[in-house]
């Protein structure tokens, strides 16, 4: 447990995380998905360890939450352990009463209890947007950019032992732009394929990362934009067969359709392909492939796409279902 109030940061939190220190009250807002779900995964680690879950951990979500039973989960007492875990996913879905009822808490939380909520957004004027300020447990978490989206990448390089030669780092971040969960994949697939201590080049991400990305996720997009579920079945099988964790590969399609739809918007607003390729957030050798991709997809596709993959993550984060299952049910139906 931590006990003093300095300020904290996402980073702050990953790092004593991995040390076994856990705050009593974490209130992780933002839309950087990996960072949170990061967070979520070292500290359960270490409060209850990686055993069977459902002992001293509770997992409530925002939609139809009741703050009272949360709240009474939160104030249990461990049962022959040093301290619980409690999560709330998306608690900016809750009913404003029931995110009130949580303020108490936060508060006067218990000392035996990581307590951890997660949300998009939450109004700051809210009773439990104060409360969580007030005792410093609110962090803002949003998506990396620039210069940090290379220390992040620098980092899990050190964390694996290695370091980036020449332009390697920069290749990376191109080919992967600022999906986290994208990058620290691929550091890892750079780390096995470099060897132990080695540095990382150009020609290792040019060999690993850019093959994997180009013929298979853009094989699975394109699949799913020509309604080939087949074809689309099999590149997430082949990934699957890679031992890519599903949420990754769900991650790394859903990137690559908000990027579609941006070229779509950029190109239908006029732009030439250089220029929407910019505006997509992509390399310029993508332009192309891009271009190709956004006029097989409608803007109903697209809006259909986004929400079935927004609800294929909520099922793999929340879900006890096997996840590759629930993969395979995510392609199929944005394959109809």
């Amino acid at each position: 447990m931590i006990d003093d109030e300095e300020t904290r940061d996402i980073q702050s939190v990953l790092g004593d995380a991995r040390r076994g220190k856990w705050d009593p009250v974490l209130v992780l807002v933002g839309t950087e998905g990996f960072l949170i779900e990061r967070a979520v995964k070292l500290l359960r680690k270490a409060t209850v360890g990686d055993g069977p879950r459902g002992f001293n951990d509770d997992l409530f979500h925002g939609a139809g939450l009741q703050g009272g039973k949360v709240v009474a989960a939160a104030r249990t007492l461990p049962m022959m352990a040093s301290a619980r875990f409690v999560l709330v996913r998306g608690v900016h879905d809750a009913p404003q009463a029931e995110q009130d009822a949580l303020a108490g808490y936060v508060a006067e939380p218990s000392p035996s209890t990581c307590f951890v909520l997660t949300a998009e957004k939450i109004d700051g004027k809210t009773k439990l947007a104060k409360a969580a300020k007030a005792t410093g447990a609110w962090l803002s978490v949003e998506p990396l950019k620039g210069g940090l989206l290379e220390r992040f990448a620098t980092s899990e390089a050190k964390r694996r032992n290695h370091t980036f030669a020449g332009p390697a780092l920069a290749a990376l971040v191109d080919a992967t732009g600022n999906d986290l969960a994208a990058i620290d994949d691929a550091v890892e697939r750079l780390s096995l394929y470099v060897g132990e201590g080695n540095a990382i080049d150009r020609d290792a991400v040019e060999a690993i990362v850019t093959r994997v990305r180009v013929d298979t996720i853009w094989a699975l997009v394109d699949a799913i934009a020509l309604k080939k579920t087949k074809v689309a079945l099999e590149a997430s099988l082949s990934m699957l067969a890679d031992r890519e964790p599903p949420l990754r590969i769900l991650a790394m399609v859903a990137r690559q359709v908000r990027m579609v739809a941006k070229m779509k918007t950029a190109l239908e607003d006029g732009l030439s392909q250089a220029d929407a390729v910019k505006a997509a957030g992509a390399a310029p050798f993508k332009a192309r492939e891009l271009a190709d991709s956004a006029k097989r997809f409608t803007d109903e596709d697209l809006r259909r796409a986004l929400i079935l993959l927004r609800d294929a993550d909520v099922a793999l984060k929340g879900s006890k279902r096997e996840p590759e299952i629930v993969m395979e049910e995510a392609v199929l139906a944005l394959c109809r």
